[in-house]
């Protein structure tokens, strides 16, 4: 049972024991999954106690929602080390060169924006990339380590639609049938940004950036390091899997998804200007939504290096 917002973490379900006592307390915005902190400012350092009761709402709550903190790219990159180490890869993750690039190293620019702080044409081959982005999908899980936490900091907010959505997929996979939980088990994903994009129709990409998109295997099924919790790891860049042929592997991934994004696995976030959303890509998905393309979109991302899903590798090799 999910109690009223105190000052410590209480993870849903369980009784108070190590729970950590701060002046950070979270109330659930629905059972079990996305929690809003109060009694935290991300623009200044915080401490132990404070990242520890992060640290376990987000092993609650899988998604945490932090208002009015109205922070500068080093504030939030600042408040993104206290968790982890940022993702860091020489092999690009987008098809923007690097010296279109409008923000510095260590965050990741999420806007409808050019280098020059203007608002992209709707014909640019970067707008049609970012598309992709409103497909479900877990950050970077085309990587061979995919992404730990994402934290999405809003700027600039369009004055309709832009929602973020996020889906549950450790309640997703607990409402599996027992022989769906057994078929999926031991399946084994391959995933590149070749798939997502092919998905909306972007097959525009060089010999080199097919090269740098080359699939990478997961397992279907993850487990939580900390909570111990099975969650299924799906997302758009996942187009195949490892013995089944593709057509059956799509239309099986495509009704997993369905399965997993139903209204009562999603919470989907209404942005104002100062939210900073903080997600576990190892126990969701998410996705953007539509906006004004007319109005400025300002969101910045900063990302936490993850660990490769554990494979067992006679399950690979089948």
């Amino acid at each position: 049972m999910v109690e009223r917002p105190r000052r410590f973490v209480i993870t849903p379900g369980s009784s108070l024991k190590g729970a950590t006592t701060v002046a950070t307390s979270i109330r659930p915005l629905q059972p079990a999954f996305a929690g809003e902190v109060s009694g935290l400012d991300s623009t200044k350092p915080i401490d132990r106690a404070d990242v520890a009761a992060i640290d376990a709402g987000m092993d609650a709550y899988a998604v945490l929602v932090f208002r009015d903190q109205h922070l500068t790219d080093e504030q939030q990159i600042a408040f993104t080390l206290n968790f982890g180490e940022l993702e860091q890869y020489k092999s690009p993750g987008h098809i923007r060169k690097r010296e279109d690039h409008r923000l510095g190293p260590g965050i990741a620019d999420f806007s409808n924006l050019d280098r020059h702080g203007n608002i992209m044409s709707a014909e640019d081959r970067v707008w049609f990339f970012k598309l992709g982005d409103r497909l479900w999908h877990s950050d970077s899980s085309f990587r061979p380590a995919p992404a730990k936490y994402s934290l999405l900091s809003g700027r600039i907010i369009p004055s309709w639609g832009a929602n973020t959505e996020f889906a549950d997929m450790r309640a997703a996979y607990d409402a599996l049938d027992a022989r769906t939980k057994a078929e999926v088990a031991d399946l084994i994903c391959e995933h590149s940004l070749v798939y997502s994009r092919e998905a909306i129709g972007f097959v525009d990409l060089t010999p080199e950036e097919i090269a740098a998109f080359t699939p990478v295997r997961h397992p279907l099924v993850r487990r939580h390091p900390v909570t111990g919790r099975s969650s299924l790891f799906l997302s758009a860049h996942a187009g195949a899997i490892v013995g089944w042929t593709i057509p059956e592997a799509r239309m099986f991934l495509r009704d997993l998804t369905e399965h997993a994004t139903q209204r009562e696995f999603v919470y989907s976030h209404a942005w104002k200007p100062g939210d900073l959303v903080m997600w576990d890509n190892r126990t969701t998905m998410h996705r953007g939504r539509r906006f004004d393309y007319r109005e400025v979109r300002d969101v910045r991302r900063t990302t936490l290096a993850g660990h490769p899903p554990t494979v067992d590798p006679g399950r690979v090799a089948r």
